[in-house]
């Protein structure tokens, strides 16, 4: 299998925009493409799934151990013959510990990178950042760059000729255009299901790519060094059931794919409901998994959902395994204060009443423990991203002892009562000493 990695030196370079345009150019032209995005985002790939049309998979050089990269790509590879990924951040930028970069994931898949250049207020210099770019590690190939946000036929001019003396590849040129811009909130871009123009969004993306990039030499540059993983026997996170519900919609979206697919490769059997349409989980479900996602933008429907919050609490009676994650831990809990103030009852499974009031940002790589009772066996990478902030808790057993990427201890977190448990941890992957 083919492969690329589109990375930039600092995000909001334009990166997503070109990822999107150059899947569905290539998938338009006739190209077998599958898609990747760096890193823990649960948003983007979404985007990616809408321009490819296929599936997206996480690939997390710092969560994910390189056995489970690797044999995602090699599962990617019975569905296409070009992974094309999108980095995170800048392409040296990682966790906390400077681990976990995308140029690590482009080293573990021997993906060639082309850096995404926001050339708005630079001219020259683009030089000498991609020189940096392509010197700074020996174990990488940075090929060349992709200028975006050009300003003029002269700013092109510039660029050319600095990168051009430099020997630096140029595989294409996009110029400014505000229709490139995708709207964003506090957890990223806004979320791929709420964009009723997101077709037409992709479609305008795909041909500014095709008309302003080489796409020939693109594929040629991923055929030069071709990721060719091997199909591996690798352990996963077990599923929380047999038959699991999974809830699924704009306020619960924030599900990693490479988790599902591990849960029905173990033999696990998945449903999916929508607690915003007043859905409850299936009768049968042995396990109930509420993601995370907005549950704070979609409070008062959450409150008013009477089908879902009965099937929720018949499945608990009933003895249902029941995790919610971030925006589904709140769900579990008592109440949710919106921004405004305004209290919103939630499930009362958990004794936990959260808050947007007051908001704090709380962002980063984890390690987790699980505490006895807690239905985990194993230690697990995780990534916590939210804004809310816990207001009251009530009488109930800690799930996890928690660390950060640097290793410090960040005392217990997430609560559980009987069959029911919750946490802020979006749950990635099993640690290495686990597997």
């Amino acid at each position: 299998m083919s492969g690329l990695l589109i990375a930039a030196p600092a995000s909001g370079s334009g990166k997503t925009t070109v990822t999107l345009g150059l899947a569905r150019a290539l998938a338009d032209a006739g190209v077998r493409l599958v898609s990747g995005k760096a890193g823990p985002d649960y948003i983007d790939p979404a985007f990616h799934a809408a321009a490819s049309r296929k599936p997206c998979l996480n690939y997390d050089p710092w969560a994910m151990r390189p056995d489970l990269i690797r044999a995602n790509a090699a599962l990617q590879a019975g569905e296409g013959d070009f992974l094309l990924v999108e980095a995170m951040m800048g392409l040296f930028d990682g966790a906390a510990d400077g681990t976990g970069a995308p140029a690590d994931l482009a080293a573990t898949l021997d993906l060639p990178v082309v850096l995404v250049a926001d050339c708005s207020r630079m001219s020259q210099s683009v030089a000498a950042m991609v020189k940096g770019y392509q010197d700074f590690r020996s174990d990488i190939h940075v090929a060349g760059v992709i200028l975006n946000k050009v300003g003029s036929a002269r700013h092109e001019a510039m660029l050319r000729g600095a990168l051009e003396a430099s020997g630096v590849d140029i595989f294409g040129v996009l110029e400014r255009d505000s229709a490139l811009a995708l709207p964003e909130r506090h957890l990223g871009l806004v979320q791929a299901g709420e964009h009723g123009t997101l077709e037409t969004f992709i479609a305008h993306a795909a041909e500014v790519v095709s008309r302003c990039c080489d796409l020939d030499r693109l594929v040629a540059l991923a055929a030069t060094r071709a990721a060719r993983p091997s199909a591996l026997s690798v352990s996963h996170l077990p599923p929380f059931g047999q038959r699991i519900a999974i809830a699924r919609d704009t306020a619960f979206a924030f599900t990693y794919e490479h988790l599902m697919l591990g849960w029905r490769q173990a033999g696990a059997s998945l449903s999916f409901f929508s607690p915003l349409a007043d859905e409850a989980p299936a009768d049968d479900a042995d396990a109930v998994y509420l993601p995370g996602g907005y549950p704070e933008l979609h409070a008062a429907t959450l409150a008013n959902a009477g089908r879902f919050r009965l099937g929720m609490q018949d499945a608990a009676r009933r003895g249902a395994r029941i995790y919610g994650e971030c925006g589904g831990y709140m769900t579990l809990g008592e109440a949710l204060v919106a921004a405004d103030g305004s209290r919103h009852g939630m499930l009362g499974l958990l004794p936990l009443v959260t808050s947007f009031a007051e908001r704090r940002r709380h962002l980063g790589y984890r390690r987790v423990t699980p505490l006895a009772g807690s239905g985990f066996d194993a230690v697990m990478t995780a990534h916590e991203f939210h804004y809310s902030t816990v207001q009251q808790e009530g009488e109930a057993d800690r799930l996890f002892a928690v660390t950060d990427a640097m290793g410090e201890d960040l005392g217990q977190a997430g609560l559980r009562r009987g069959n029911v448990s919750g946490s802020y941890m979006h749950l990635v992957d099993l640690a290495p000493e686990a597997s």
